[in-house]
């Protein structure tokens, strides 16, 4: 036999029965004869190999002193209960054994050849380090505890994880110091106990080989499969981040067997739904449902049979079924017996995972063997039951907190930026409910940030909507005359040469221009003229009940009526808010590691942008003029990149769009204020209110003295009011035009004064566009759109 671990130590370990032997020394005098008689035999069996008390290091001394050895140990290990008890004489911390019980010598033979016998969890730094604190307590009288539960993990003859305590008997050991022992004092115990991972540390106050360990240890080992299989499950379900890795179901699966003992069996998870009464797959790495065989969903009525429905849902009790062959044949095929015997599965546990009798799900047991789940054997479940059912419900929780999350980021305006405020806040109250006051969420305002806006507008939205409307409701009111006329020349009803006419007028008057009401008025006289008619005529004729079939296949469900051209428009429009919000937000990512700052987007009829930045947003950083200056010049890049992305989409949009962008400067720090009506931030204050009358009217200016809109395609508008803003971004124009952003046709305009606000002004910068990522050819607007034509 040789030792397991084989690196330094600060024990020299010799094996010897000396303190057993002095046991046998005191029997030897006692005056109950049969007891000194025994004591005798032993110690004449010892007396012609005096190793055996001095202590030897020479392991193939205990194989030649076998028969010796087993006679000292002859009380020790009792030959009554041999077949009973797994025990063993071994050297303390290491595998080594040199003595053991019927029982034990079964197990090992059980685990086959190739089985090394290691206990659980002793890296190597960790046996000297054990080593030592047995030489603190024993030998320094220092009191510290460092047991630890020992176990040796022994699979049995069927392959399935056995799981055995092991506890130490050390009575039969001494411990003698070697000149390498130092002196230690209480200030030397302070500096090992903060530095217990220093091996080096420990080395020096305690060297290798420092102390001769003498003796052996009795070991006393117990199967706690069960026990064990229960605490794997408990801290597996427990530990949310082993529930996403690869292997949790394949130990689960493990832990399950072991509990139970079978080597074969597998574990289904089904989710339930009480709203809807139906059973659904959980989606997870390898987590599988055999009642479901594969489906996503299917209805409580249609997968369990009567007898298993009311065992689950009503008594929330689990069912056996250990013969599920004779089941579906008894049942004539029913479920759930029909998923399972066509999955080859013999035998089934199905265990309601429930709390406060609500059902959340179902755990499932299967086997390939007849009766080898039962009824007797599902009893195991109920001490596993409790720990599945909260993993369920910390589950549930936690979908519903992604859910919350998910929410709060797509449809709330909490930026990441001020989070932190809304947190502590959100701790405030918290604290007063906790004291019993009336708790209020206060109102959440920073002062003193800079704002950013900048929109991104599709030209002329409104003219091409009503352009798409117009024409969709020209074709639907053409179709309708078709139909009318076909009605008119076989019934010969004066009332459908009528209707005929009063489908031409709204022909007529929507012919140039759609008005306001128009569109309404057609809408109301289809439905409550139309409608009825066509509904009359299908049920007279075939041939006209064709014919308006194939009119009715044309209107759109949700509008109710011809929605061809406006869907191009309203899918060309999507298009272009999600690529150039999702290239805003990318953009975003990198900005926000520049200078944490507010942002916000939203889709209108192209993408607006708001920004503030300033100290009070950046919470534990602080702000200069830099990080603003950042900001702009980032901003000014972005948009024109936003326009190249546009022009790269428009050639493939069902309705070619255009866009024509700007950005507002504003030098003035002011408030900005979370309004908890709108769920969003708002500028505080009357004198700051200007900023958003700017905002909200900019894009509809002109310039001063001409009928021509600030707005342009293929020009960037930045408005400002402050000589130096327009020095400022003069200078960031000129910087991006060295960078292939902008053409030399720059120009500074004057602004027709805004209801209430005056003196605006505005660079007009021609943007060059680039035909695709790679080039580095760039184009003003007219030769890209030469460019994309060709």
């Amino acid at each position: 036999m040789e030792h397991n671990y084989t690196g330094e130590a600060p024990l020299i370990q010799l094996v010897s029965f000396n303190k057993l032997l002095e046991h046998y020394d005191e029997q030897a005098k006692s005056d109950d004869q049969f007891l000194a008689d025994r004591a005798k035999r032993v110690l004449k069996a010892q007396e012609p190999y005096p190793e055996l008390r001095d202590g030897f290091d020479d392991l193939s001394v205990l194989e030649k002193r076998k028969e010796v050895i087993h006679t000292i140990l002859a009380d020790t290990f009792s030959s009554v209960l041999t077949q009973n008890e797994i025990k063993t004489a071994s050297v303390p911390y290491d595998n080594l054994v040199f003595n053991s019980s019927d029982r034990f010598q079964k197990i090992l033979a059980d685990a086959g050849e190739d089985f090394q016998l290691e206990i659980r969890n002793m890296p190597d730094n960790l046996h000297y380090i054990m080593q030592c604190t047995v030489v603190l307590n024993f030998y320094y009288g220092f009191k510290i505890d460092f047991k630890r539960p020992l176990f040796y993990d022994i699979p049995d003859a069927k392959g399935v994880m056995r799981h055995y305590r092991i506890l130490y008997n050390a009575d039969f050991m001494e411990l003698i110091p070697t000149e390498k022992a130092k002196d230690l004092k209480q200030k030397d115990l302070d500096e090992l106990l903060e530095n217990f991972d220093d091996l080096e540390l420990w080395k020096e106050k305690i060297p290798p080989n420092s102390f001769i360990a003498k003796g052996f240890v009795i070991s006393n080992m117990f199967d706690v499969t069960a026990e064990h299989s229960i605490s794997e499950i408990k801290s597996t379900l427990i530990g949310s981040n082993k529930r996403g890795s690869e292997n949790f179901m394949e130990n689960f699966q493990d832990t399950f067997r072991s509990l139970f003992n079978l080597r074969n069996i597998s574990v289904g998870f089904a989710g339930y739904d009480i709203d809807t009464n139906r059973l659904l797959k959980i989606h997870g790495k390898g987590i599988e449902s055999f009642i479901l065989k594969g489906k996503e969903q299917e209805s409580c009525d249609t997968m369990l049979c009567e007898y298993s429905y009311h065992k689950l849902m009503s008594e929330s009790n689990y069912v056996a079924i250990s013969n599920v062959e004779k089941y579906y044949k008894k049942s004539s095929g029913a479920q759930p017996y029909k998923n399972l015997f066509e999955q080859g599965i013999k035998s089934v546990i199905l265990a309601p995972i429930a709390d406060n009798g609500n059902l959340l799900g179902v755990l499932e047991l299967v086997s390939n063997k007849v009766n080898e789940l039962n009824s007797i054997n599902a009893n195991k479940l109920i001490d596993v039951m409790p720990f599945i059912v909260s993993a369920v419900l910390r589950s549930i929780e936690e979908e519903q907190n992604l859910i919350d999350a998910i929410i709060q980021h797509e449809c709330t305006t909490v930026h990441s930026s001020v989070y932190w405020k809304f947190q502590e806040e959100a701790k405030h109250f918290m604290a007063q409910e906790l004291e019993g006051r009336e708790p209020a969420f206060k109102e959440i305002v920073f002062k003193d940030v800079y704002p950013l806006y900048g929109q991104i507008d599709i030209k002329d939205s409104s003219k091409q909507r009503n352009v798409a409307i117009q024409r969709d409701l020209m074709i639907q009111l053409s179709e309708i005359t078709e139909v009318l006329q076909v009605a008119l020349k076989k019934f010969e009803l004066p009332i459908y040469e009528e209707l005929i006419f009063r489908v031409n007028n709204h022909l007529e008057e929507i012919k140039e221009t759609l008005y306001t009401n128009s569109e309404q008025g057609i809408f109301d006289f289809v439905q409550e003229e139309i409608n009825p008619v066509f509904h009359h005529l299908k049920r007279e004729d075939e041939d006209l009940k064709a014919a308006i079939e194939q009119y009715e296949a044309q209107i759109d469900d949700t509008t109710e009526s011809y929605y061809d051209h406006r869907r191009n428009y309203d899918e060309s429009v999507m298009e272009i808010n999600m690529k150039l919000a999702a290239l805003l937000d990318k953009k975003q990512v990198a900005a926000q590691e520049m200078f944490p700052h507010y942002f916000e987007r939203y889709k209108t009829d192209g993408i607006e942008h708001n920004m503030y930045i300033g100290s009070t947003i950046a919470n534990d950083r602080s702000f200069d003029g830099l990080y603003l200056n950042n900001l702009r010049l980032w901003q000014l890049q972005v948009m024109v990149e936003m326009e190249n992305a546009h022009y790269a989409l428009k050639q493939k949009l069902p309705v070619p769009l255009d866009v024509a962008s700007l950005l507002l400067v504003y030098s003035t720090p002011l408030a900005i204020r979370f309004r908890m009506d709108e769920k969003k931030f708002d500028v505080d204050g009357t004198y700051n209110a200007r900023y958003e009358i700017i905002k909200k009217r900019i894009d509809k200016s002109f310039i001063k003295g001409t009928n021509e809109r600030l707005t342009q395609k293929g020009k960037l508008a930045i408005v400002y009011s402050q000589k130096k803003d327009e020095k400022e971004y003069l200078r960031y124009v000129k910087f991006l035009k060295s960078k292939g952003y902008f053409t030399n046709k720059i120009e500074i305009v004057e602004l027709e004064g805004l209801q209430g606000v005056t003196g605006l002004k505005a660079i007009r910068a021609e943007i060059l566009y680039k035909t695709d990522d790679t080039s580095e050819k760039t184009y003003t607007y007219n030769d890209l759109m030469e460019e994309l034509k060709a």
